[in-house]
């Protein structure tokens, strides 16, 4: 402190210290100046010669500093990449300028075209406009010009007489009724419907006396049938049921008539009524015998000459199958031909012709001239003498080992219990039937059960009596399935059975087998065949048969088919024009009234040929216009048969002459959208398409979210009840045309392959055409029968998963053909395609066709499908032995005909070559 004072006075003391410090301070601020010019200015310059020296010294590659002529800078190894991004980018830039203007200027183009096509679609637009204002007028014009030639005629007013009208005149003679003096036509107009009354005979007091099973049957049946109606004023026709009875003789002719009077709608004369007396026994006695019927018609099992009134009156089958339908697998093959016996026959006569005629003198007055002589000792002496010369195995027993059937006077009684009888049949070629002697029976219970049993088991009847009125003989042609021969030529029966071919006899064992089937089996199929005789003579068309409804799942359309260029697969076979019409459905009922008076006869007597039913239908098993294709090649009448025929040349009109035909697509899937969705993209475009119909057979709906394809045609999604192969053969009601093209849903065929296969059918309307052929083969060391898929030049069937055929088969598979086979068919869930085979085989007598197309039909890639399981095909061995025990032979066919199209391009493997090829 005090330093530093004196130093601040300025002391004497300090004044030495002062300027030391003073100096000290100058040469540090002058140090410090010049070292900083040292390092300001010398340093620089030092460093600059020295790598100026530097890089004289070196190599010119080498110099990294110093002066450097041009560019040289940028031979630096990482200052060239720089420039080298520096040079490319600066040319990418210039790139990018020049593109720029290129689509500045086509943009500027391409809005003047924008400018050009609006205007264009306004003037298209315009156009448009115009032509639709004119097409619409031009088919105004159209429709009043038809209008104006062919004027379209209203169905008359039905106008129904007075519930107590007298109606017609009454004939002189009662016995001598016909339709045209005793059947009301009025009530019966063309268009009525036929609508039938049926009495409940629990109403009345002989009902009481009824057999309950006959009773019960006929009141099922009755409800179930489709002309029944329960309002008795609109009927036209009115139904009884009188026998059979409990107990014989607890009745009263007399009696029976007064309450046949007292019917509410008798009116005095019983016109349009029909009574039925149907006989479980042999025993069965003439019930209406000496009761005065009128005007009504009677349809039984037994009638006296003077009682039965040809072209009025029916003779039925009896009612054997009550209550039951019969056993289709107890029923005899039809093959072999030959059976053990040629022919038997068993009975025993219990009164001769004599007694009777003593007996029934009330009846005997009313007959003109004697009685004629009676043949049936010369009959048993001839039938004996064939069995003494065992130059063929026969049977004949004229008395009975137990206690015969009760039966009528003359006639023959049956021996033993049915289930005997029906054995000894299964062992007999031949079935022999022997009318009663008296031959002003002309029908009786017991005639009727053996041609029954005859015709259930496949024995041929052999009916001795030409004087006889076999069930229905006015409408079926019985010489197709029994041999009617007179008594007198009992010699020469020997020689007329040795006579037959086998080919011939196998043919009558077939129509015996389907008229039983058809006509006589079931109460069903008495009471619809009594309805059908009657609507038919009085010329009503039928009712059309019913369509399964079709319960639509809700579904989205809004992918756009034909997108993908793997969907394209069209083929290369040009077929020249093709329809492009709209969807057009078969034309429906053009035929009604023509069909049932035109071929009323030989609908009834065909065999189960070209469209005949097999056995009944539901509704109508009799008439054959309404139950075949005619020669002509009409179609079904129920289901639209449509108005072409069987075929033209194919440059005529496309395959047929039904104008505009189209066919609709079955599809049947289950669970598998992304190969439904692509089978479904690949119709699109296809020409004659009417309508796709997808069978869904899964209880899963299909995805809320997935969208189908829109192909230009409706698709209609159907929920089924249950999963089942049969629904594949529903004759839906969403389905309007004849034409049904079968296909799996991962069937990949071509749109030429389609249309090819469609002309095709057009052709060969009652036959299966498809595409994959297969057939059957005899195995010898099992004795039965295989089902074979191996590429063959011999065909019997078609697979229904790519084929077409008539809806007229839908109906017969679901409604007509046995339920047998459909249980099999739910069974295995196989096999539908072999009973639609076999049902089609059997009905035409013919093979299926098969079309050209590749060797293999299947989509790649799709998911595994049943028929790659190992017991696809034991099942098929299976079910096709089952099928031929339930139609009793085997109906399918074989052929080696192909029909080609001689432009179609067909790649044969070599070991293919030996097959013929049809063009």
């Amino acid at each position: 402190m005090t330093g530093y004072t004196m130093l601040r006075n300025g002391g004497v003391g300090n004044g030495g210290q002062t300027c030391v410090l003073r100096w000290s301070n100058r040469i540090r601020l002058t140090w410090l100046s010049f070292t900083l010019f040292i390092i300001l200015v010398f340093f620089p310059l030092i460093a600059h010669y020295y790598l100026t020296t530097l890089d004289e010294a070196d190599e010119a590659g080498k110099r990294i500093f110093g002066p450097r002529a041009g560019n040289e800078l940028c031979e630096v190894k990482h200052v060239l990449d720089l420039c080298r991004i520096r040079e490319s980018v600066s040319e990418e830039l210039l790139q990018l300028e020049a593109k720029r203007q290129e689509l500045n200027s086509e943009i500027a183009k391409l809005n003047l075209k924008i400018e050009a096509c609006k205007k264009s679609i306004e003037n298209a637009k315009q156009d448009l406009l115009q032509l639709k204002n004119v097409i619409s007028q031009t088919e105004h014009s159209y429709k009043e010009l038809m209008a104006q030639n062919q004027p379209k005629l209203s169905l008359p007013i039905r106008l129904l007489p007075e519930k107590d009208d007298i109606g017609l005149p009454p004939p002189k003679v009662l016995r001598s009724c016909r339709l045209h003096n005793c059947f009301d036509y009025s009530r019966c107009p063309l268009t009525s419907g036929f609508p039938v009354y049926v009495y409940d005979s629990d109403q009345f007091a002989f009902g009481s006396y009824l057999d309950p099973l006959v009773k019960q049957a006929f009141q099922a049946t009755a409800r179930a049938n489709v002309y029944v109606t329960e309002n008795a004023d609109i009927a036209c026709l009115y139904v009884i049921l009188v026998g059979e009875m409990q107990e014989l003789g607890v009745l009263r002719p007399a009696d029976l008539e007064k309450q046949l009077y007292s019917l509410p709608h008798w009116r005095t004369d019983g016109h349009n009524h029909v009574i039925i007396s149907l006989s479980r026994k042999s025993d069965t006695q003439n019930l209406l015998y000496n009761v005065s019927t009128g005007r009504a018609m009677v349809a039984q099992s037994t009638f006296y000459a003077a009682q039965y009134r040809p072209g009025f009156d029916l003779v039925v089958s009896p009612l054997v199958h009550a209550m039951s339908e019969p056993n289709f697998m107890e029923i005899p093959p039809q093959v072999p031909v030959k059976r053990k016996y040629l022919f038997t026959f068993q009975g025993e006569k219990i009164e001769s012709l004599r007694s009777s005629l003593q007996e029934a003198r009330s009846f005997e007055e009313e007959m003109e001239g004697d009685p004629p002589a009676d043949y049936d000792d010369r009959i048993i002496a001839t039938l004996k003498a064939v069995q003494d010369s065992k130059l063929d195995q026969v049977l004949v027993e004229f008395t009975c080992k137990n206690q015969p059937k009760p039966s009528l006077p003359t006639e023959w009684a049956l021996c033993g219990e049915r289930e005997d009888r029906l054995e000894l049949l299964k062992l007999s070629t031949f079935a022999l039937i022997i009318t009663p002697g008296d031959p002003r029976l002309v029908i009786s219970s017991g005639c009727a059960t053996r041609l029954f049993e005859a015709l259930e088991v496949g024995a041929v009847p052999v009916v001795l009596g030409e004087h006889v009125q076999l069930p229905y003989q006015d409408v079926l042609q019985w010489s197709e399935a029994a041999l009617v021969v007179p008594k007198p030529r009992v010699t020469e029966v020997h020689f007329l059975l040795r006579s037959l071919s086998d080919s011939d006899l196998l043919a009558m064992r077939r129509q015996g087998r389907f008229l039983w089937e058809t006509y006589f089996s079931t109460a069903d199929s008495i009471f619809s065949t009594v309805l059908a005789v009657i609507r038919s003579r009085i010329q009503i068309p039928a009712a059309p048969i019913r369509e399964e409804a079709a319960a639509e799942i809700p579904h989205r359309s809004g992918k756009a088919a034909g997108t993908d260029p793997n969907m394209a697969d069209n083929g290369d076979l040009d077929l020249g024009p093709v329809e492009t019409e709209p969807p057009y459905a078969s034309p429906k009922y053009l035929r009604n009234f023509t069909l049932t008076v035109t071929d009323f006869y030989r609908s009834w007597n065909s065999a189960p040929g070209p469209f005949h039913l097999f056995p009944h239908t539901p509704f109508d098993p009799v008439l054959p216009s309404e139950a075949k294709f005619l020669g002509s090649g009409t179609g079904f009448r129920p289901i639209g048969g449509g108005a072409g025929g069987s075929g033209k040349e194919f440059q005529a009109s496309l395959g047929g002459n039904v104008p505009r035909e189209q066919f609709t697509v079955v599809m049947l899937t289950y669970e598998r959208e992304e190969v439904l969705m692509n089978s479904l993209e690949r119709l699109n475009g296809l020409p004659y398409l009417n309508k796709v119909v997808v069978v869904w057979n899964s209880p899963k709906l299909p995805s809320e979210d997935l969208l189908w394809p829109d192909i230009g045609v409706p698709i209609m999604v159907v929920r089924t009840e249950k999963n089942s192969l049969n629904n594949r053969f529903l004759p839906w009601n969403e389905i309007e045309t004849e034409a049904i093209l079968s296909i799996d849903d991962d069937a990949h065929l071509r749109h030429d392959e389609i249309m090819f296969g469609f002309r095709v059918w057009r052709e060969a309307r009652d036959r299966i055409v498809g595409f994959p052929g297969r057939y059957h083969a005899w195995d010898i060391p099992h004795q039965s029968w295989l089902y074979n898929s191996n590429y063959s030049c011999e065909l019997s069937m078609v697979l229904t998963g790519a084929a077409f055929f008539h809806k007229y088969y839908a109906y017969l598979y679901s409604y007509v053909m046995p339920q047998a086979i459909r249980d099999m068919v739910d069974e295995y869930i196989n096999c539908e395609d072999i009973a639609m085979n076999f049902l089609v085989s059997h009905i035409t007598r013919k093979p299926p066709i098969k079309v050209t197309s590749r060797w293999t039909f299947r989509c790649p890639g799709c998911p595994q499908a049943l028929s790659h399981d190992d017991s696809h095909f034991h099942e098929r061995h299976k079910c096709i032995n089952f099928f031929v025990k339930v139609y009793g032979y085997m109906p399918l066919l074989y052929t080696q005909f192909r029909v080609d199209s001689v432009l179609f391009k067909t790649r044969l493997p070599h070991d293919k070559t030996k097959c013929f090829k049809f063009i």
